[in-house]
């Protein structure tokens, strides 16, 4: 197999997409910590990443061509090390297919991952659309696999496509979340879509109102649609939203820290280690010093993630 094969969206990364880009982003040499503060409450990563060597390898050239500087270019037996080393309790791992007849490889690594190491809850994936999609998802949950991973970007979908119904469904039907990077931004040109025209709130709530039994996970709060985001937490039982990246003070956008203090439940932690411009710690301190009542930092920091994933 080629390197193409397993790059994101590299074959077909141009014309540009109309929007603005807010990529590429440099990278910040900030200080890192040895471990975690030992006065604070339980740490589950719950946006964590682990690929096959080869496919980990052309996703890192991908960030340092069109993302950002990748700081911690490990495979999966360095990441799950070092954040175990220093103090995570758990990881919520997650993968992406961007080709189809991807997926079912990258379902029997992560189980293979899970099964070796009982701290990783790991995430099934599979690309909207495929021939078979249901099946791939149904014998990943068989493997053991927690939930779905599916990238909008990567993966060029809009949440509320017909080709996700019969995903949300047998997600409902085997009671197992979805983590979907649905909002709009960081972008690239080189993803060879206009993830504004394929992402918005308004698609989101679409998919909460038609599944109701379905728990929807949406990295990065959203970002950028902060506000819109937060109303929804309001308006939908089924949503759940994590903090990757956006509370770390790197994209340039405003960081949403209000979000955390006003639904905490619905919130988890989560990094995007190993593919990171800055420190593996950056996020976790940001969070720790906003002042959060202790119930609501240790509901963020692991105690929602444990609820959502019912890990021991």
């Amino acid at each position: 197999m080629t390197d193409t094969l397993f790059t994101p969206c590299l074959a077909d990364a141009l014309p540009l997409p109309p929007r603005a880009s807010t990529l590429p982003l440099p990278a910040v040499n900030d200080v890192e910590g040895e471990r975690l503060p030992s006065q604070l409450p339980e740490v589950i990563d719950a946006h964590v990443h682990i690929f096959p060597d080869r496919v980990f390898e052309a996703i890192h050239r991908w960030f340092e061509a069109y993302g950002w500087p990748i700081r911690y270019p490990f495979h999966t037996p360095e990441v799950l090390s070092f954040l175990f080393a220093r103090g995570v309790s758990r990881v919520i791992a997650l993968a992406y297919s961007h080709k189809p007849g991807m997926a079912r490889a990258l379902n029997a690594y992560m189980a293979e991952v899970c099964r070796h190491e009982p701290r990783v809850t790991g995430l099934a994936t599979v690309l909207p659309g495929e021939p078979g999609a249901v099946a791939v998802l149904e014998e990943a949950f068989a493997l053991g696999l927690s939930g779905v991973k599916l990238h909008c970007h990567v993966q060029r979908f809009s949440p509320d496509d017909a080709a996700l119904h019969e995903l949300y469904a047998a997600c409902v039907a085997h009671d197992k979340p979805m983590v979907i990077h649905a909002g709009r931004e960081p972008s690239s040109p080189a993803y060879g879509c206009d993830t504004h025209a394929l992402c918005a709130v308004e698609r989101i709530e679409r998919v909460l109102t038609d599944y109701p039994g379905l728990r929807v996970v949406v990295p990065h709060l959203g970002c950028d649609e902060y506000d819109g985001y937060a109303r929804l937490l309001e308006r939908h039982d089924n949503l759940w939203l994590d903090t990757t990246m956006v509370v770390s003070d790197y994209l340039p956008f405003p960081s949403p820290i209000r979000m955390l203090q006003a639904r905490p439940e619905r919130i988890m932690y989560g990094t995007d280690f190993p593919n990171l411009p800055y420190a593996w710690d950056r996020e976790v301190k940001t969070i720790a010093g906003r002042g959060l009542e202790e119930e609501a930092l240790q509901a963020v920091l692991g105690g929602t993630a444990k609820a959502l994933f019912k890990l021991p």
